[in-house]
């Protein structure tokens, strides 16, 4: 299948927008993170940078699926990457110094783009999502998605490390102007793809295009369920928001060393996701969920823990290669359960459950750090996956017992 896959140039055009367009954006998460820190010393700081993403992000999604279901999906996606484009083009002016500012005009500013980086993912989210859906067979969603999430992982690799490594030998000034080029590379790649025809959907009022989506979720207990768990394990279990703090002042690391945790995750992500692209987890899929989810938790603990640098890479690698079974067979639920003419409203809604979970994961990491202490607050998070596994497991036992080779 995988064959058959890479020979559809849609495809291999689409992956390569995301690979340059995930390397842009983690390398700019990278770099807002310690830069902010830099400027605050105050980790809630950095929860509130992901706050001030998550709001846009969850307003924009309840709109954007809606537009991706009744419009060109190509076309909304590169909208989101321009508006993306202009963000970055945005920071490096904030960050150069070609405006006399002073520290604390900065730091407002970079929350005001924050904030329009919030809509970029309100939009590209839900659009990706459902352009994929376009481009390949329904035959080929487990591989195109293991691959697609693959990707992405190579990106969240090579971003954090790109944005790192840039940052400690060239500035802020060089790094920022190297986000701009991999956008840059995204929208010419989106380009490429022939535009497919608008989903037919039936006539329905304003209303009810912004709220089908959700009813939709609320009706299919396997996606809700799969959305539910994944969003407070990642509310709870997320440590990436913390990280320049441990970087700093834990493992003495340096933005060099952040690069390199941040990378952590999708190194062992990658391998997981890969390896999934030959062996999906079409059997007892709901078992392989929850016992993903539950693993993920525990590595946090290690993580929260470790005062070794390499301890804690360690820990962050098998964190990722554990959250990648569970995004891999998400997504797939995702793709195989809805009907191509609502799957941008669902992305969105994925969106808002998973996407701004992140970002409201940070700013509960930033908060419960402020509150509690930088460790207390990981450990807190790891032991909370655990409960949610076990709550989620009893409160739908329809994804537990999931089968996906009856689907497929």
């Amino acid at each position: 299948m995988g064959k058959e896959l890479f020979r559809n140039k849609k495809f291999l055009f689409f992956i390569s927008a995301r690979l340059m367009f995930t390397i842009a954006i983690l390398m700019q998460s990278v770099v807002i993170g310690w830069q902010m820190y830099e400027l605050t010393k105050d980790p809630f700081a950095l929860g509130l940078a992901g706050l001030t993403e998550a709001i846009p992000s969850i307003i924009t999604a309840l709109i954007s699926g809606a537009i991706v279901d009744s419009r060109d999906r190509k076309k909304v996606l590169t909208f989101a990457y321009a508006l993306m484009f202009i963000c970055s083009v945005s920071l490096f002016l904030i960050s150069s110094g070609f405006f006399p500012l002073i520290v604390s005009q900065k730091v407002f500013l970079m929350y005001c783009v924050i904030f329009i980086t919030g809509i970029s993912r309100g939009f590209y989210m839900p659009a990706s999502q459902a352009l994929l859906g376009q481009l390949v067979d329904k035959s080929l969603y487990p591989v195109a998605v293991s691959w697609n999430i693959s990707i992405w992982q190579i990106g969240a690799i090579s971003g954090p490390a790109i944005g790192g490594f840039v940052y400690g030998f060239l500035g802020i000034n060089v790094t920022y102007l190297t986000i701009i080029t991999f956008i840059f590379l995204a929208l010419t790649f989106i380009s490429m793809i022939k535009s497919k025809p608008k989903p037919v959907i039936k006539d329905m009022s304003i209303f009810e295009k912004l709220t089908s989506g959700i009813k939709f979720v609320m009706n299919k207990k396997i996606i809700l369920g799969s959305m539910t768990l994944d969003l407070f394990a990642v509310l709870f279990g997320g440590a990436t928001a913390l990280l320049p703090v441990f970087a700093s002042e834990i493992l003495d690391a340096g933005p060099k060393g952040l690069g390199i945790l941040r990378a952590a995750p999708s190194v062992g992500a990658v391998i997981m996701a890969l390896y999934l692209t030959k062996h999906p987890p079409l059997k007892n899929t709901g078992r392989y969920l929850m016992l993903s989810v539950a693993a993920f938790g525990c590595t946090i603990l290690l993580f929260a823990i470790s005062k070794s640098f390499y301890l804690s890479v360690t820990a962050l690698a098998l964190s990722g290669m554990f959250d990648s079974i569970s995004v891999v067979i998400r997504q797939t639920i995702l793709q195989l359960y809805t009907p191509d003419d609502m799957k941008g409203r669902v992305s969105a809604v994925n969106s808002i459950f998973i996407g701004s979970s992140n970002e409201i994961g940070a700013f509960e990491s930033g908060f419960a750090a402020k509150l509690l202490g930088v460790v207390p607050s990981v450990l807190f998070g790891g032991f909370m996956t655990l409960i949610v596994v076990g709550v989620s497991s009893v409160t739908f036992p329809s994804l537990r017992r999931l089968q996906l080779k009856d689907k497929h």
